[in-house]
């Protein structure tokens, strides 16, 4: 591997035995292969520890580390394990950092055409695949905004992670890392022509409400303009579960103002994310577009 495609992939996992052994045989197979894999046991009380360290037997650049359990899953999908892993990374010269769920599989060569993307856009700072959810048998794309990679598959440029100044835990952290990077002068877009396969839908694992609300809140959080949010609600109208969905989010995001809930205090961050949410409610270009 070339320093220029030198990677490290951290992983957060819990009671993922179902999945995770796809995507490790996913990784395995990479026709560039990482430098390190740290994979974090979020306090898994099923296979998975048993999963990791039989692979890690064999791969000895695959490391599980090993945080208490809770009682139960992180608010904000994990990335306080994605902290724990990266602050434990033992390779420090890396070129790309992945933040990769475990409950994915994809094709042999999808590290290797992903970083032909960053090589042909030197402002390219957070890029990855378009997720597709494994439904029974068939697939669903995942639609998300043309600046949005979903958190499932994060790749971030070594220059454009050291300028986000660390990670916001919680929810919404996957939108304030891609609108941070774009407020430095960095662009993030998903790759729409590299697919991966998402076992567990997105939102889902404390139920399809949950899921909702918890949308709704991390809108809340990350200081989403009130009427763009409502044009959100309304758009989500057009999907199943119709009235629903839109409640759902409705009552995350509401929620929060009510209980006066902590949400990101960066006062140049909200304007701009409130400026671009703005400028495409009035049809302009941004990275909403």
């Amino acid at each position: 591997m070339t320093t220029a495609n030198k990677y490290c992939i951290v992983t957060s996992v819990r009671d993922e035995q179902d999945y995770l052994a796809k995507t490790i045989e996913s990784v395995v197979a990479q026709t560039l292969l990482p430098a390190e894999w740290v994979i974090v046991d979020d306090g898994s009380k099923d296979d998975t520890p048993n999963i990791l360290s039989r692979y890690a037997a064999r791969y000895p650049w695959i490391r599980p580390l090993r945080r208490d359990d809770r009682g139960h899953r992180s608010t904000g999908g994990g990335i306080y394990g994605f902290v724990f892993g990266c602050e434990n990374l033992q390779t420090k010269d890396w070129a790309f950092l992945v933040n990769l769920d475990g409950d994915l599989s994809f094709a042999p060569d999808y590290f290797e055409k992903c970083f032909a993307h960053f090589r042909e856009d030197a402002k390219l700072g957070i890029g990855g695949g378009t997720i597709y959810n494994k439904i029974g048998d068939t697939l669903q794309m995942e639609t998300v905004a043309a600046f949005h990679v979903r958190g499932a598959t994060k790749i971030y440029r070594r220059e454009c992670w050291d300028v986000l100044g660390g990670m916001h835990c919680g929810l919404g952290w996957d939108t304030v890392d891609e609108v941070t990077a774009n407020l430095r002068g960095w662009s993030t877009r998903s790759f729409p022509e590299l697919g991966l396969i998402h076992y567990r839908v997105t939102g889902t694992a404390g139920g399809r409400w949950w899921g909702l609300v918890k949308d709704g809140h991390a809108d809340y959080i990350v200081g989403y303009h009130p009427l763009f949010f409502a044009a959100k609600c309304l758009r989500r109208l057009l999907k199943p579960p119709a009235f629903l969905g839109s409640i759902g989010l409705a009552y995350g995001f509401l929620r929060g103002y009510v209980k006066r809930m902590p949400r990101v205090e960066n006062r140049e961050f909200v304007a701009y994310v409130r400026r671009q949410q703005m400028a495409r409610l009035l049809g302009r270009n941004t990275i909403w577009k």
